[in-house]
């Protein structure tokens, strides 16, 4: 089980990715992962399965409180979390994407609210097939926590009759004010925002208003709607509306584009201050005839990539130093160590990450993909994203009085649906303060991208930076079903690593 966007750096066993920083849980058995907010990681977050496609299915918001007043007020919370609905099993959707050949997973059936919604081609309001409902009362100021937990979808939204959201957060991050018409949530996105409901003049005698959502960047924009219920009354929007009332932009890679700010200041390295720059390209490509995969920088990472078939954090414990990626060799390899296929960074380097979108050389004739890429093990400061090529010189011009938020999801977007061969059609641009040690993955956040190979693993930190526990405490981690992992009848044996 993955936290998604809380840096696991005290807790380094408990980051959830298997063949990574753990054993996968055996089945019938339970791990106890321990966590440790700091006051600064205040903010929206959630939880979710890092096997296959169980993460479309088995996530839930995880909400880190202040531990005083909050900066901003407003009167009562309220959490949107957006959730795909597929009409086949995970098992089976994942067997066709790693299948010879290759079968794809299809669109989504349905993008839902908190777990409700409507399929595609049924009808809302009858038996079963409700529409999602969010209570609020008149003349308040409401907290809106956006979670994007879907396995595909991109979604904006809105609600009709009302007018803006002021964003205040991002990733676990609180900005400076930013006003926006409509949300836009990738998938591991989260978002916060004020709202405001109108006074009960305002409302007269209407109780309902109709929330509307679409799905962007896929084939096939799916349309969903819900209902901003007033006062708990009796609904009286019980269908979806046969017109949409709501008109949404069709262009995503513009929206609050380095506009967000952080509200308190975040040590922003500067240009000068970065020590190395890696670019990572992706594309998708065959591995033979039949089959389609993702490949970073020519990488496909699934969970046998390891080359010892161990976790890599277990192999750091077993074999010290030696397992420790060669940086001399990443250097000379665009970043990566050949041996271990792991990208290494050294504690205090001060990373700017390039990530490229390349068309696909198998299928839709060049086509090109977007992709929300997410960081594990801490956030990073997002200094934008532009079609072409990147030009560090004019990208720095354009940073020039902006202050970017820390987040841990952003996206690469495509700039047209399709290149040629090869060319770079766009990149997305980060600048990360290697602070915490560990074993962490960088990847797409599809879930269908991930499993085809769109991930990367990253050792950051030296051996002992890296192995803060004991061996001889950490023996129950190291084993596939160690005396760390209980069961009916094990109570299991771990460390705390912090009090």
């Amino acid at each position: 089980m993955h936290w998604h966007g809380l840096s696991q750096r005290t807790a380094i066993f408990s980051d959830g990715t298997p063949l990574l920083s753990q054993w996968p849980i055996a089945p019938l058995h339970f791990f106890d992962y321990e966590i440790a907010p700091l006051p600064d990681d205040a903010g929206t977050y959630f939880y979710h399965s890092h096997v296959g496609f169980q993460t479309h299915t088995s996530s839930g918001p995880l909400i880190v409180t202040d531990n005083g007043p909050p900066p901003y007020r407003y009167d009562e919370e309220r959490i949107i979390e957006f959730g795909d609905f597929f009409n086949a099993t995970d098992a089976s959707i994942e067997s066709g994407l790693v299948a010879n050949p290759f079968v794809w997973s299809g669109e989504t059936h349905g993008v839902m609210i908190n777990g409700v919604g409507v399929a595609t081609g049924s009808v809302g309001g009858t038996a079963g097939c409700v529409l999602p409902v969010i209570d609020v009362e008149p003349d308040k100021t409401y907290r809106l926590r956006f979670i994007g937990a879907t396995a595909l979808s991109m979604a904006q939204f809105g609600i009709a009759g009302h007018g803006k959201f002021t964003i205040i957060g991002a990733d676990g991050r609180y900005t400076k004010p930013y006003d926006v018409r409509y949300m836009q949530v990738s998938t591991g996105q989260r978002f916060e925002v004020l709202f405001k409901t109108k006074s009960r003049a305002d409302l007269g005698n209407q109780t309902d208003y109709t929330m509307q959502w679409e799905a962007r960047e896929r084939p096939a924009v799916y349309r969903g709607f819900g209902v901003l219920r007033y006062c708990d009354a009796t609904p009286v929007i019980t269908t979806a509306p046969s017109t949409p009332p709501l008109t949404f932009s069709n262009t995503t890679y513009n929206w609050a584009e380095c506009a967000l700010q952080p509200l308190k200041p975040n040590n922003f390295p500067t240009a000068s201050q970065v020590t190395r720059r890696i670019e990572i390209r992706n594309h998708q490509i065959s591995a033979n005839s039949a089959s389609v995969i993702w490949a970073a920088s020519g990488l496909q990472w699934v969970d046998t990539t390891a080359p010892s078939g161990k976790p890599y954090l277990v192999s750091i414990y077993e074999h010290c130093p030696s397992a420790i990626p060669n940086y001399t060799k990443a250097l000379e390899n665009y970043g990566r160590d050949p041996v271990t296929k792991a990208w290494p960074a050294k504690i205090g380097e001060v990373l700017e990450v390039v990530i490229y979108n390349q068309p696909s050389i198998v299928k839709n004739n060049y086509g090109l993909d977007f992709h929300p890429f997410h960081a594990h093990g801490g956030h990073y400061f997002d200094i934008g994203s532009g079609n072409g090529t990147y030009d560090p010189a004019a990208n720095e011009l354009r940073l020039k009085g902006y202050n970017p938020v820390l987040r841990d999801t952003t996206n690469l977007y495509r700039y047209t649906s399709a290149q040629t061969v090869d060319s770079l059609a766009g990149w997305r641009a980060w600048r990360i303060r290697v602070e915490d040690a560990g074993v962490w993955m960088i990847h797409c956040h599809i879930l269908q991208h991930m499993i085809m190979g769109m991930q990367t693993v990253w050792v950051m930190g030296d051996y002992e930076q890296i192995a803060s526990i004991q061996h001889y405490d950490a023996a129950g981690y190291l084993e596939y079903g160690g005396s760390a992992y209980g069961n009916d009848s094990y109570t299991p044996s771990y460390v705390h690593q912090f009090s």
